[in-house]
């Protein structure tokens, strides 16, 4: 019986160079892959709507405290929203509204603490779905969401009559990128709101994005980008921040970042703010460190209120 014949030095260098090309073209290849999906499903990523209606009932509010409405903001497409009175009797309303720009999951009765909250500070409050969240309809994007703002801004005062300076604009998370932009926009414009508070939000998507999945590019792959590090210059309107210290999906050092980039004070002298918050991480923030946020968040409206009346 014949022995088979050994394989030469060369020949063996060259199987192994043949493997190593092999699992270069396959790691390739799925690296690839994985790029082309983030890039065209990353909507998908972002926005994570639940899109069930969903009912005041629902809410917890008493009725007589909350009612919806719907706002057209495009051909066909309506938004639909809660606004919630901090008084019991809804064709009353305080001296005060809160907008509320949500974060990127589920829909406005995940925000019902929020709503809560800022009712117990004197504050009327409005909220919105966006686009295909909630039973509102379209699809979202930053450049829709962009326009939906201004709309919903013009909305608080024409339909349901409150003063620019008896606004207080609310961002949370993706939020934060949504309401920077309105913000700096009407701070350009010369019609500032009374008050910006900015809660668990990011520097940029982009910079979110890279956090999350660092062996990406993401600068090349991500479309929908919220550089909010570049709009929060312009704001002059008064700032509170807060942000856990164990926020895992918006790093605290984000927050920070932010912070150091936006105005030392408003156009009428107050001072910007941010309050850390040690035990809370970023879905849990409302419940970790709601006796923080409450006090920091009063004593945020108590100063503009303080300052509004020297001014007059």
């Amino acid at each position: 019986m014949n022995e088979p014949p050994e394989i030469s030095q060369k020949a063996k260098q060259s199987l192994v160079r043949r493997m190593l090309l092999d699992i270069l073209i396959f790691v390739s290849a799925t690296y690839l892959c994985v790029c082309l999906m983030l890039f065209f499903l990353q909507k998908n990523l972002i926005y994570v709507p639940r899109k069930s209606p969903v009912s005041i009932e629902e809410s917890g509010y008493q009725t007589d405290r909350i009612r919806e409405v719907s706002l057209e903001v495009d051909k066909d497409i309506n938004l639909l929203g809660w606004y919630c009175t901090a008084e019991a009797n809804d064709t009353s309303k305080s001296n005060r509204l809160a907008i509320i720009f949500p974060g990127n999951g589920g829909n406005r009765l995940n925000r019902v603490k929020l709503l809560q909250l800022m009712n117990s500070l004197g504050c009327d409050a409005l909220i919105f779905d966006y686009r295909s969240y909630g039973g509102s309809e379209g699809s979202p994007s930053e450049d829709t969401m962009a326009t939906d703002s201004h709309r919903i801004w013009n909305f608080a005062q024409e339909e349901l009559g409150y003063d620019q300076q008896q606004i207080i604009i609310l961002g949370q998370s993706l939020g934060g990128g949504v309401s920077t932009r309105l913000v700096s926009d009407l701070c350009e414009q010369g019609e500032p709101p009374a008050g910006f508070i900015l809660q668990a939000t990011f520097t940029s998507l982009v910079d979110a994005a890279k956090h999350r999945y660092p062996w990406l590019p993401i600068n090349l792959l991500l479309t929908e980008r919220y550089p909010s590090i570049d709009r929060i210059p312009n704001v002059t309107c008064p700032l509170l921040f807060v942000h856990g210290q164990k926020d895992k999906i918006v790093p605290f050092k984000m927050g920070q970042q932010l912070f150091a980039a936006a105005p030392e004070t408003s156009e009428n002298g107050i001072a910007k703010k941010f309050i850390e918050l040690p035990e809370a991480g970023h879905n849990d923030i409302m419940y970790v460190a709601l006796a923080e946020i409450t006090k920091a968040k009063r004593q945020f409206l108590a100063e503009i209120d303080r300052t509004n009346k020297e001014v007059e």
